[in-house]
């Protein structure tokens, strides 16, 4: 059996799960896996999975998870997933869950389900305080990351502006998606053996260190 490494990151939104998940491809050699760079890659090559997602979404529809799972089971037969993957943000339900159980069954599983908990007024802090300089796409944060002087960025003098995904009630939406459809997640893995707690209030270097060591557990044991 050609055994793969596969994490699925759990985590409210501003949770730190994209920036754990990056480290961990560097570390690791497996590529970080998001439903988002999924969607854009494929719509923006007009794929066959790409055109029948925007015949949904022109609709004001949702694209199915039929249509979510088939891509990113297409993206895991490309060359780079060949040893693995890091999944951020999928799966996001109970259907897609199952299904990625299927998808990775041959190849031994799911190996880890971290889960990084922060509280929702830290994710709002942390997601509505963000600022992107619409020319270079810099980020920056009022309290974490400021900018030397407000409004300005840094690196090219571009206007910094707040994202509509980032706007307040946006968010609170976002934690309310999340607790609705993907909250259900932490039970189903949590019985099968696979999830681990980790506190996302941490340096992310710390909460690095200890994913580090959670696999190397798991190996160990496996």
């Amino acid at each position: 059996m050609n055994r793969r490494t596969f994490f699925v990151l759990l985590g409210v939104p501003g949770a730190g799960k994209g920036t754990q998940a990056k480290l961990l491809e560097d570390r690791l050699g497996i590529p970080q896996i998001s439903t988002g760079d999924i969607f854009r890659y494929n719509l923006k090559n007009a794929t066959e999975l790409g055109i029948l997602a925007k015949s949904f979404m022109d609709k004001g529809e949702l694209v199915p998870d039929e249509v979510t799972i088939r891509m990113v089971e297409d993206r895991l037969t490309q060359a780079d997933a060949q040893a693995g993957a890091v999944l951020d943000g999928f799966p996001r339900n109970l259907v897609q869950a199952q299904a990625f159980d299927k998808i990775t069954e041959p190849y031994g599983g799911i190996s880890l389900v971290p889960l990084i908990h922060i509280s929702d007024e830290e994710a709002m802090l942390r997601i509505t305080g963000r600022r992107v300089c619409r020319t270079c796409g810099a980020v920056y944060h009022v309290e974490f990351n400021p900018p030397k002087q407000e409004g300005v960025c840094d690196l090219d003098g571009g206007e910094l502006y707040q994202r509509n995904d980032d706007l307040p009630d946006t968010v609170r939406n976002r934690l309310y998606v999340y607790y609705k459809q993907t909250s259900p997640l932490i039970g189903y893995y949590f019985a099968k053996g696979l999830l681990v707690e980790l506190d996302g209030n941490q340096a992310i270097e710390q909460v690095q260190d200890q994913l580090m060591s959670l696999l190397a557990m798991k190996v160990a044991v496996a």
